[in-house]
C-alpha cells in the first residue's frame, strides 16, 4: 500500500470496512475447488518451461573415461597385433570389445560391450572396423582404438 499524505500507512480495516467481516463466498451453481485443482489451471503458463527436462538430464549419471597405463596399453597393442595377423592370414577373428562412447549431451559417456567379427585394423587412422552393419546408411561398425578398454576372445586370449 502506499503511504498517505502524513507519511503513515492508511488502516486497512478503515478501508474496507464494509467488506472485511463477510464470509467467504460460496458458489451455489459451481463445486468447490481443490488446491491441486487451482494450482493446475495455471500449469501452462508455467514460467519454467523445460525445467523439470534440465533437473532429469543433469540427474542423469555418466561414465567418466577410464584411461589405460603403459602395461595395459601394450597388452591391447599385442592384442591388436594378433587380430592383424589373423585377418592378413585370411581369418576373421571374432571378439568382444569394450569401449567408451561418448554421451552426445554432458561430459562423460558410458562404457558399451560389442561382439563382432573384425575386418580390420587401421593403424593410420586408429580404428577398428568391425563386419557389422548398423544405421540408417547399413555402415561397418568403427571403434577408435584410444576409447577400446578391453578386447577379449579366443584368439586374442589364446595369442597373448
Amino acid at each position: 500500500m502506499t503511504k498517505g499524505i502524513t507519511g503513515h500507512e492508511p488502516n486497512p480495516r478503515a478501508i474496507y470496512a464494509d467488506i472485511i467481516d463477510l464470509p467467504h463466498h460460496q458458489s451455489k451453481v459451481h463445486k468447490h475447488m481443490s488446491l491441486y485443482d487451482r494450482a493446475a489451471q495455471f500449469a501452462p503458463f508455467a514460467a519454467l518451461t523445460g525445467y523439470d527436462d534440465m533437473v532429469e538430464e543433469e540427474a542423469r549419471l555418466v561414465d567418466n573415461k577410464i584411461e589405460l597405463d603403459g602395461s595395459e596399453l601394450e597388452i591391447l597393442d599385442q592384442k591388436l597385433a594378433v587380430i592383424a595377423k589373423e585377418i592378413d592370414k585370411g581369418r576373421a577373428p571374432e571378439v568382444s570389445i569394450t569401449y567408451f562412447v561418448p554421451d552426445l549431451l554432458k561430459e562423460g559417456g558410458s562404457y558399451q560391450t560389442i561382439t563382432g567379427v573384425i575386418k580390420r585394423v587401421d593403424n593410420v587412422s586408429r580404428k577398428l572396423v568391425l563386419e557389422r552393419k548398423e544405421g540408417l546408411a547399413d555402415m561397418n561398425v568403427t571403434i577408435k582404438i584410444s576409447d577400446i578398454l578391453e578386447i577379449h576372445g579366443d584368439i586374442v586370449d589364446k595369442g597373448i
